[in-house]
């Protein structure tokens, strides 16, 4: 470990820690584990460096997806949990300089592939895939997010690997179909559905299940169109629609909750709504989707067929 220097840093993890302390002070000679901060203006200021490193301490590397870019840099990968499950993940990377360890400000991460080989019928197809990682927010630009919704988890069936490009103050890297695993979702967890529309296939991607609780839920969904060329990546559909929601307890007659509005799209593409869940228990979320036109395209009914179910 090595020190990071700067009065501005001390003052900062000072006003940090303060709110946690018992009045034990701040020691000097702050240090971030593997970070040394200099005035490389590629880098993160010692400000910025405490930022990304707590946002870190939050995520889990995934080792799967680490490289060397040029011998030079360092990218890593990472999600909730290390690891990958059916449905939504959401995806961070942060480069680093080999010499410093510290955050590069500025790179890109592009050409997110996902691969699933089928091994009996000896195919393979893709699956949704978010868009060119961007900046977490403005607290953390030296981090980039991009999301990942498998249609399936590996098993005996088949196995996934996944690749990705990297461009590092100009130097070029990446990885090549690194093998991964996504793990299967408990019984009473299903986030991810597909819906046809004439000749094309949809998937709807729940973003929010593990954050839901009794009450009003923020909901948000992705709709990705299933490419022309299935071991394509899935592409975030460009045609609007509207989901309408309607949640029911199967184990408990089937009764549904009042207060629901239905998920409307947004500027970055995503759906948004609210959902109100009065109790804990399986939650089957029925869905009607209807087009632009207000015609209905996929589920609709009583008890529609096009559902998600949630466990709280």
């Amino acid at each position: 470990m090595k020190k990071v220097k700067g009065l501005f840093l001390v003052l900062v993890v000072a006003a940090l820690t303060a709110c946690n302390s018992n009045d034990d002070g701040v020691e000097a000679g702050i240090e971030i584990p593997g970070i040394t901060i200099t005035d490389d203006i590629d880098c993160c200021s010692a400000e910025e460096a405490l930022q990304v490193y707590h946002f870190l301490q939050t995520v889990k590397i995934v080792p799967e997806l680490q490289t060397e870019v040029d011998g030079k840099y360092n990218v890593f990968a990472y999600t909730k949990t290390g690891t990958f499950h059916n449905g939504y993940n959401e995806l961070f990377f942060v480069a680093t300089k080999k010499a410093t360890g510290n955050y590069i400000k500025n790179f890109e991460i592009s050409g997110l592939t996902p691969l699933m080989h089928m091994v009996k019928m000896d195919m393979y197809h893709s699956t949704p895939v978010g868009p060119v990682a961007e900046s977490f927010n403005n607290g953390y630009l030296a981090v980039k997010r991009t999301w990942v919704s498998f249609v399936m988890n590996s098993s005996d069936a088949g196995s996934w690997n996944l690749s990705y490009d990297a461009l590092i103050l100009g130097a070029k890297g990446g990885i090549e179909k690194h093998d991964i695993v996504v793990n299967a979702l408990p019984d009473g967890q299903a986030w991810l559905k597909s819906f046809k529309v004439d000749n094309d296939t949809y998937y709807l991607s729940l973003v929010n299940p593990t954050d839901f609780k009794t009450g009003t839920n923020d909901i948000r969904a992705y709709i990705s169109k299933k490419s022309a060329k299935a071991s394509d990546p899935y592409q975030i559909a460009t045609e609007t629609f509207t989901i309408e929601i309607d949640p029911r307890m199967p184990d408990m007659g089937n009764h549904t909750s009042p207060n629901n509005t239905p998920l409307l799209k947004q500027e970055d593409g995503s759906y948004q709504g609210t959902i109100n869940l009065t109790m804990t228990g399986l939650w089957r979320i029925h869905l009607t989707v209807k087009d632009a036109q207000g015609n209905i395209v996929a589920g609709g009914g009583e008890l529609s067929s096009l559902y998600w179910d949630v466990t709280i």
